[in-house]
């Protein structure tokens, strides 16, 4: 069975900090490019960052620049997201994904998904 596992979500504090990670099974994440995703309440799914399968280019959204840092483990099978310096605004589901194509801010590139993990920064 192919599936994406994400965890390391929770409650944080204005300035905390979390590292997501998005594991795989039944699958190599190596072949794959690893988005995530993330969705407030009321909003729009948007993509937050990206890690290219062939190079490990990494790609953000410009409001987690500077702040979010992208890295596969492939011995591990997994992807992290470290989040520093988070925002009330950074709250939302995160998900990961992988696209066989490429990295896209566009949901219907990816071909897998995770169930996703609720990440909270509140003081």
């Amino acid at each position: 069975q192919l599936q994406l596992v994400e965890s390391g979500g929770g409650l944080v504090q204005p300035g905390g900090s979390l590292r997501l990670s998005c594991a795989a099974s039944g699958f190599t994440l190596d072949y794959y490019n690893i988005g995530w995703f993330r969705q407030a309440p009321g909003k729009e799914r948007e993509g937050v960052s990206c890690i290219n399968s062939s190079d490990g280019t990494t790609y953000y959204k410009a409001s987690v620049k500077g702040r979010f840092t992208i890295s596969r483990d492939n011995a591990k099978n997994t992807v992290y997201l470290q989040m520093n310096s988070l925002k009330p605004e950074d709250t939302a589901v995160y998900y990961c994904a992988a696209s066989s194509t490429y990295c896209s801010v566009y949901g219907n590139q990816y071909n897998y998904w995770g169930q996703g993990t609720q990440v909270t920064v509140s003081s």
